[in-house]
Order: structure tokens, then sequence, then C-alpha cells
């Protein structure tokens, strides 16, 4: 896949929620414009998934933590 910048792209696991779902949000973008080999809109669709999944991590991820907070909130009643 070639790039304006010509760099690699940072590995998945290695983006926060944002640089994540901007990253998305550009290769949407990208491909609903269509002007791609089949090659490229390959690699595309296959980076987009990986975002897509690092995304969902960082939200679940979220999801728990709140849970845990919540809980956490509702307790310290419980000890006095």
């Amino acid at each position: 896949m070639t790039s304006p910048d010509a760099e690699a792209p940072r590995p998945v696991q290695d983006l926060s929620f944002e640089e994540a779902r901007d990253e998305l949000a550009l290769i949407v973008q990208s491909l609903e414009q269509g002007s791609q080999t089949l090659e490229q809109s390959l690699q595309l669709w296959e980076r987009g998934e990986a975002l897509a999944a690092r995304c969902e991590e960082w939200l679940k991820g979220a999801r728990e933590r709140l849970e845990r907070a919540r809980e956490q909130q509702d307790s310290p009643a419980d000890e006095e």
C-alpha cells in the first residue's frame, strides 16, 4: 500500500483509541472514493479490520473500568 507520506504504518497494537479511530475513518473515506487498485483496496480493508478490532479492545477495556468503578463506588457503604 502506498501512502502519500510513504511511511510504514505504526503497528495497530501501538495505537491509542483516538489514533485508531481517526485512521479507520481515513481508510473508510479512501475506500469510498474507489480510486485504489484491487490490491490496495484489500490492504486498506485488512488494515481497517485490524483498526476496528483495536477500537473494540479499547472500548471493552473502558466498559470494564467503568463497571469496576461503579462497583467500588457502591461497595464502601457496605463496609461501614
